[in-house]
């Protein structure tokens, strides 16, 4: 690949920034999309944000500089926001976040004890091509109902109808969109659907002016979650993880090899390693944890800059949102709508790089194979929508989690019942 930038090289001030700016409007749009499941009141709301922001932009430097060192995105993981909705549907009326982050934190430190030593390589012989194929469709299929529930918001018909119909145009025009946009402009895709779909959903149905005031005259202090231990979100939590795992090694991965970069296997376990660190971190704070995102490589090619360091403006930028209560409070007013339709997209996409890694690496030769990979997907749906009340309270966690029960049915499928001797 012909790049005007390396890994290494440093572009000039002005061109490091304009560079910059494009990772950082990605890094922002992606971080918009998992704030939606903080609970509390507004003040509570944009605090969450504001850590959310800090730890995105603190995990996006701590990689570039001491971790993989690759120009990578940093976002909230969207196999935790699976668990995080999934552990809040489960508790009912009685939430109890202290327990969620508690899991969040047990999973960063077991994230992070992997990445000693050669475990990574050793567990990696357990996660063959058709599994991560599947964990990449259940992340799109689990998350279903909630883009549902988003862009459908309960007892609220006159949202039913714009929601139908913005689904109806945005996915369409942000496809034409992808397919036809080069250069920086096409990371500016995700960033330009959710300004245009604000200012649509404001312009029809108003009240943003009260609701930025809301939230800019709410105060909050920093809150730190207490400890508190639950045996069946913890083992859900481990699973989430597994996803998590996959994801980071396969974003620091595939853009090291794009990249020719020497000591990929070092890198990686520098990179999974601080991934674990920053969710113990974000468990400790209260918030969903980060990954790596597997998007840089298109960034890089359309940009034609892989330097790492302009990922660090990028980096400060989110640090500074955070300082900044007014306007995270503008970006804590995103309509539900909007951000769920947003999120049907970045699923699709995650759909088609399943799909196309199924296609290229030969996942699906027999009918068997099919069968390893459908029937964790039909469990995963069915586990999604099956009543809370029908399920024991203690088994919730685990077989409420739709995500959970397809990996677990994944894992027997292929290890055990379709296992090749």
């Amino acid at each position: 690949m012909n790049l005007k930038y390396g890994l290494e090289d440093r572009p000039q001030m002005g061109q490091l920034l304009l560079y910059s700016l494009q990772w950082f409007v990605l890094s922002v749009a992606v971080v918009i999309t998992a704030l939606f499941i903080a609970v509390g009141s507004p003040a509570e709301k944009v605090l969450y944000a504001q850590k959310v922001f800090a730890v995105m932009g603190v995990a996006t430097i701590v990689q570039v500089l001491w971790g993989h060192k690759l120009p990578i995105v940093v976002g909230p993981a969207s196999v935790l926001l699976v668990g995080i909705i999934t552990a809040l549907a489960s508790q009912g009326e009685a939430v109890n976040t202290n327990k969620i982050y508690t899991a969040i934190l047990i999973g960063g430190v077991a994230v992070a004890m992997l990445s000693v030593g050669r475990t990574l390589e050793r567990i990696q012989r357990i996660f063959t091509p058709r599994i991560v194929v599947a964990i990449l469709m259940l992340i799109s299929f689990t998350l279903a109902p909630t883009i549902k529930n988003l862009i459908f918001p309960a007892g609220d018909e006159a949202r039913h109808i714009f929601g139908l119909w913005f689904t109806l145009a945005a996915i369409p025009l942000m496809s034409f969109a992808a397919a036809r946009w080069r250069g920086v402009t096409s990371s500016l895709l995700v960033p330009l659907a959710l300004l245009i779909g604000c200012i649509i959903y404001y312009a029809i149905y108003g009240g943003y002016g009260e609701m930025f005031d809301r939230y800019s005259a709410s105060e909050g202090s920093l809150l730190i979650p207490a400890l508190e231990f639950d045996g069946g979100i913890i083992v859900a939590f481990l699973f989430c993880y597994v996803a998590l795992l996959i994801n980071d090694i396969g974003s620091i991965q595939s853009l090291g090899a794009m990249l020719g970069t020497p000591d990929i296997e070092r890198r990686n376990r520098r990179g999974v390693g601080l991934t674990g660190v920053m969710n113990i971190v974000s468990g400790g704070l209260g918030v969903i944890g980060p990954v790596n995102f597997s998007m840089s490589p298109g960034v890089i090619a359309s940009s034609s800059c892989a330097s790492r360091f302009a990922m660090l403006p990028a980096g400060v930028g989110l640090i500074v949102c955070a300082f900044v209560p007014s306007l995270i409070a503008v970006l804590s007013s995103i309509p539900d709508t909007v951000i769920g339709v947003i999120l049907l997209y970045l699923m699709g996409t995650q759909l088609a790089a399943g799909f196309h890694m199924m296609a290229t690496n030969g996942s699906v030769v027999s009918f068997h194979d099919g069968l390893i990979l459908g029937l964790p997907v039909m469990v995963s749906l069915l586990f999604c929508i099956v009543p809370m009340d029908v399920i024991p309270s203690l088994l919730r966690p685990i077989i409420g989690n739709g995500f959970v029960m397809g990996v677990i049915t994944i894992l027997f499928l292929e290890h055990v019942v379709f296992r090749k001797k």
